[in-house]
């Protein structure tokens, strides 16, 4: 990962140094693993939404939502980045991508300020969702502000606590699965249903593989620096087997959503998917360690 102009830009930005980063820096691959579970819950019943105040505040209101989403995945990766090397987690035997901090291309204290400053921009599209939804919501928007402040605080408690006591895949149940899909369904619906919540489920659960592959990877290092996460705690073979549970958990899920849904014509479709994840799978296998498992991230996202 470079950034742009290299270290060097940094003297000239000075107190701006956190506006030169890369889209590597903020996650692509974070970003759009973000957006797939909204796109999931509003397919779900959008064919069933048709008036004005059905859909078309709730629409805009979902942009907003996007964009607060899409902001708070970047603020949360800043956050890894930051706090990640001031507990001297980012070492120089790190597998992952380089990151700002460790190899002295951002300061500290301008990435702080980039923190809070991505936070304020995405907390004004969230204001933005709630102006325009709040109406026809339930309980007049408060279960935005709700979702809204929950997000930015275990923004901070993923890296800060909930990652270095093995509950991080937790997390990623929550808001990559459950908060998504099914917050953006009952925005656009005003309603939840089990079904729902089975989608949300699967995402999160399919989503979670990338954490696993991740601290797969990296467990060796998270040992050293004290971060127990599952992996740390299991050991090599509980992750190896975790990563394939995954997966199949992802199948049989779905395999339940579609006898619910009476469409069990999809079922080819779960083949594909779980032929795929054990390949990916075999793979992981065989390396069980270094930078080559990167490839295998790169597959399961």
């Amino acid at each position: 990962m470079m950034w742009m102009g290299g270290p060097g830009l940094f003297g000239a930005v000075h107190s701006f140094e956190w506006l030169a980063w890369e889209p590597d820096e903020i996650g692509i691959i974070c970003l759009y693993v973000m957006y797939i579970p909204m796109m999931i819950g509003l397919m779900v019943k959008a064919k069933d939404l048709g008036t004005f105040r059905r859909f078309v505040l709730p629409g805009l209101g979902l942009l907003c939502c996007l964009l607060f989403a899409g902001g708070m995945q970047i603020t949360a990766n800043l956050i890894n980045d930051l706090y990640d090397f001031l507990r001297g987690t980012d070492r120089e035997d790190r597998l992952g991508p380089e990151r700002a901090c460790a190899q002295g291309w951002i300061t500290p204290k301008a990435m702080s300020r980039g923190i809070w400053v991505s936070i304020a921009i995405s907390c004004l599209f969230g204001l933005g969702a709630l102006a325009l939804t709040w109406q026809v919501l339930p309980y007049k928007g408060l279960e935005l502000i709700v979702l809204g402040v929950s997000s930015v605080v275990f923004a901070f408690l993923y890296t800060k606590v909930f990652s270095y006591l093995g509950l991080g895949d937790l997390l990623v149940l929550v808001f990559f699965g459950y908060v998504p899909v099914c917050g953006t369904y009952y925005i656009m619906t005003q309603e939840l249903g089990a079904n729902v919540w089975i989608l949300g489920t699967i995402s999160g659960v399919a989503i979670d593989a990338l954490l696993v592959v991740n601290n797969y990877r990296d467990r060796e290092q998270d040992k050293i620096s004290g971060k127990r996460t599952l992996i740390v705690l299991g050991g090599e073979p509980f992750g190896r087997y975790l990563y394939l549970a995954i997966g199949i958990a992802s199948i049989v899920l779905s395999v339940w959503l579609l006898y619910r849904l009476d469409n069990m014509s999809k079922m080819p479709l779960l083949v594909v998917y779980l032929a795929l994840h054990v390949r990916s799978w075999l793979k992981l296998v065989e390396i069980r360690k270094g930078k080559a498992l990167n490839a295998i991230l790169g597959e399961t996202s």
